[in-house]
């Protein structure tokens, strides 16, 4: 299914092109226009992007996209679907960290842009918003869209036998973590080591000072805690909200609790939405006792899995100490593909000590608890689960169900958003400038386009 994605990467270099351009209406749909310098933009950005690999009609794509994507925003209208201001200043933000790093840094954007980074989002919120919208009246179209064992049979039974896919050899593996727990009266003698250090730098000792001798940040203890210049959206929430609530340089928060632990943060300087902070961390202990707790609650889930007294999926409900991992049942999610199957690279890529731990296992099997360093650095035990491996092998309904089922989901998601599109065109005004008039993606547009 082609999903509305190309028109979102288009950024910043929309009103950069437009004045390279003798420009036009190339599309009209309903009330709303699209001029050739919106096409013209999308297509040179998705050229920097993608380079060799850009399709020849191109140009046509892009404007049977933003079509459609006003196809959605009407109707979004309709069915009063609403975009929160905070996930609209979200994706602003994330957009910016985009070309930032594009352009050499924030400075570099600016000055390309010849806009402050406030006035460049300033001017591109309406059309983020109406991109979001977009998007969100998109997946509600498909959203009721489901397949039965039956419908993936009939897809794969399409699909011609040389044109099967070859998949590698790959893995599922899932983990139940055990952590350490910090007791009670570790945790608080870090809130009493943090707040003696936010009384002493109120007092009026050097914060940078006190940062260099006492902060358990390995990445700033050299910079006085100094952490450089960041965006919202970067850091730790509960970090970020104490930030970014500094209003003047030398200002220092209240304690503040992360997940990394306990925090004083003093602000240094803003530069618009950015800022730039150093920090003080103190984080709650855990003994080589709590560690051995960890590995007691570990041995006996353990022993209960190899007795069968209890799935996996039930274990990881039950005793998982990771949300992250807790969430997916226990199954490690490629970040790469979005589902839980991994080559052996890839896992590696993710993890490499698993590679080890599942070499020594069949499919089904569960490793012993062992003791590994998260990718913070921190001690605990886990038991990992390898639920399938494959060998290299062409595609089939035995041991590739799950990856043809989400095929064929895919496609009926398709069908039912172009039969959407159809219907959608059928009861609007629309126009195609003779220029893209004979392209192939825009047929569908010709049956009720105006001539011009």
């Amino acid at each position: 299914m082609r999903f509305i994605t190309t028109i979102l990467l288009c950024f910043i270099v929309v009103s950069v092109s437009a004045q390279k351009v003798v420009d036009k209406i190339v599309g009209v749909v309903n009330d709303k226009i699209i001029l050739l310098s919106d096409i013209e933009a999308q297509n040179q950005q998705y050229i920097q992007e993608y380079g060799e690999n850009t399709p020849a009609n191109l140009k046509c794509e892009l404007l049977d996209q933003v079509m459609t994507q006003k196809l959605m925003l009407a109707q979004s209208i309709l069915d009063s679907v609403e975009i929160a201001d905070e996930d609209v200043d979200n994706e602003l933000d994330k957009r910016v960290r985009y070309f930032s790093n594009m352009t050499g840094g924030i400075e570099k954007l600016e000055e390309y842009y010849g806009k402050s980074i406030v006035e460049i989002k300033d001017e591109f919120r309406t059309e983020i918003r109406d991109q979001m919208l977009s998007s969100k009246e998109q997946q509600n179209i498909i959203a009721d869209a489901k397949v039965n064992p039956s419908d993936v049979k009939v897809f794969f039974n399409k699909i011609p036998t040389d044109s099967l896919p070859y998949y590698d050899a790959e893995v599922q593996v899932g983990q139940i973590i055990f952590k350490p727990q910090v007791i009670p009266e570790m945790k608080q003698f870090a809130i009493d080591k943090i707040n003696d250090l936010r009384n002493r730098a109120m007092k009026g000792e050097d914060f940078a000072t006190l940062a260099s001798l006492y902060t358990e940040d390995p990445g700033s203890i050299d910079k006085g805690g100094e952490l450089g210049f960041f965006n919202r959206g970067e850091m730790d929430p509960n970090f970020e909200g104490a930030a970014f609530s500094l209003k003047v340089p030398g200002q220092i928060s209240d304690v503040v609790e992360s997940t990394f632990g306990y925090h004083i943060i003093q602000l240094i300087e803003r530069r618009g939405e950015r800022i730039n902070v150093r920090h003080i961390l103190i984080t709650p202990k855990t003994t080589s006792f709590d560690l051995t707790k960890a590995q007691m609650r570990a041995d006996t889930v353990y022993q209960k899995l190899a007795e069968g007294k209890i799935s996996f999926s039930d274990a990881v409900n039950k005793f998982s100490e990771d949300e992250e991992s807790k969430n997916n049942g226990g199954m490690l999610v490629n970040s790469a593909s979005g589902n839980t199957f991994f080559t052996i690279p890839e896992l590696g890529d993710n993890d490499k000590s698993l590679v080890f731990t599942i070499d020594s296992l069949k499919a089904g099997e569960f490793s012993k608890p062992e003791l590994f360093r998260d990718k913070d650095g921190k001690m605990m035990y886990r038991i990992v689960f390898l639920k399938t491996e494959s060998v290299a092998h062409k595609g089939n309904m035995k041991d590739d169900y799950d990856k043809f089922q989400a095929a064929a989901l895919s496609q009926k998601q398709a069908d039912i958003f172009s039969d959407w599109v159809k219907e959608k065109i059928a009861r609007s005004y629309t126009f195609i400038d003779p220029q893209f008039v004979d392209c192939d993606t825009m047929t569908k547009w010709k049956q009720t386009a105006q001539k011009p």
